[in-house]
């Protein structure tokens, strides 16, 4: 048997039609770029997530730089991060004009560490961006506190945590703004690039829109520099199609992870994802952790199973972060979990006999 990874053909190919049909009128209008669908999409993901805004973007990585710009990022101001997610939550806060301080992750959830936050907090920090990693949703409730109490904004990073609740209220409702990836792997994804932002706050909505449009809401008046981050409408057509179907694949991919913990609950050589009290996950990715990762790896993938390693180098360990001079020590949680994490497959349409099978191979081989 061989069991992809994620299975985005077997996906598209049951909304082909509908897709087709879409493309079509799209096609037949010349309306590619903020057309009709773009407009239909933004007020159906801000009902969706309860939200009063939605501003559609490029892509997940603009939409975190257009918040920090809107946001009002400075040379000099410092912005803390997890050590533990995809580049783009540490780049754009160098693109904005800011300083990367790297926070240590939880061990279980692979989420920010409320507590060393605490330690990374000095005269010059502006904000934080928890990022709700693999679907797992972030200790908010913490985070907001030390937010508060130290007068600093909130983004909340939902690349990967579509609809997914925390204390029964939706991520991205929980901070000042919070963005979203719609990048083709994602549980809600494009056929291409795509990105939203969302925020209860008006004025800060308004100015995001500007910062997305090359710095006006309407062609040809620019009140400030912008950049150039829209969504194009053969991409919204597709999200608005899938949109519908986003609560039921979450509900299979909670499913999945439940029968995956049953079939693998009495494996002692692996140590199975941590699901926090009061935490709701969408399993945008199933996380394992093996003590010799790369051979567990090795062997899965030579019986058909394919698996990934999101990430294999937490971000201060990085090249592109030397300069901050950081250590295993500095880190020590981050360090630990990025040389035993494992993906293993998991995707809605995924049925029973994958699941068993890639639970009866670790079995086997771990």
């Amino acid at each position: 048997m061989k069991v992809p990874f994620n299975d985005l053909g077997l996906q598209h190919k049951l909304l082909k039609q509908e897709v087709e049909e879409s493309f079509k009128k799209i096609i037949d209008t010349s309306s590619f770029v903020r057309g009709e669908e773009v407009f239909t999409f933004e007020k159906k993901f801000a009902e969706i997530n309860n939200s009063k805004n939605c501003i559609s973007c490029a892509n997940g990585t603009d939409a975190l730089y257009i918040a920090m710009r809107a946001l009002n990022v400075k040379s000099g101001d410092e912005v803390i991060v997890p050590a533990h997610s995809w580049i783009s939550t540490s780049e754009t806060v160098t693109q904005a004009g800011g300083r990367v301080v790297f926070c240590d992750t939880r061990k279980d959830t692979f989420t920010i560490d409320f507590s060393d936050i605490k330690r990374k907090i000095t005269d010059k920090t502006v904000g934080i961006i928890p990022v709700h990693l693999y679907g797992h949703p972030a200790d908010m409730n913490e985070i907001n506190i030390i937010a508060q109490e130290n007068n600093l904004w909130v983004i909340e990073d939902c690349a990967q945590a579509h609809l997914a609740t925390y204390r029964d209220q939706l991520i991205g409702t929980l901070g000042d703004i919070a963005t979203f990836s719609f990048y083709p792997g994602k549980n809600l994804g494009a056929m291409g690039d795509a990105g939203a932002i969302i925020t209860n706050n008006d004025e800060l909505a308004l100015k995001m829109q500007k910062i997305a449009r090359h710095g006006g809401i309407r062609k040809g008046v620019h009140e400030i520099e912008g950049i150039n981050s829209r969504m194009d409408t053969l991409q919204a057509a597709v999200l608005n199609i899938k949109l519908k179907h986003l609560e039921k694949w979450t509900e299979n991919r909670r499913k999945i992870a439940l029968t995956y913990k049953e079939q693998l609950k009495n494996n002692k050589k692996i140590t199975l994802p941590y699901v926090e009290k009061d935490c709701n996950p969408v399993w945008h990715l199933y996380v394992i952790k093996h003590d010799e990762r790369d051979n567990l790896a090795k062997n899965l993938n030579e019986v058909g199973i394919q698996t990934n390693i999101n990430y294999p180098i937490s971000l201060p360990f990085l090249e592109a972060y030397k300069y901050l001079k950081l250590s295993k020590y500095d880190m020590p949680n981050a360090f630990y979990n990025q040389s035993r994490i494992l993906s293993i497959p998991i995707f809605p349409e995924m049925n029973d006999d994958q699941i068993s099978y890639v639970a009866e191979m670790i079995h086997k081989y771990a």
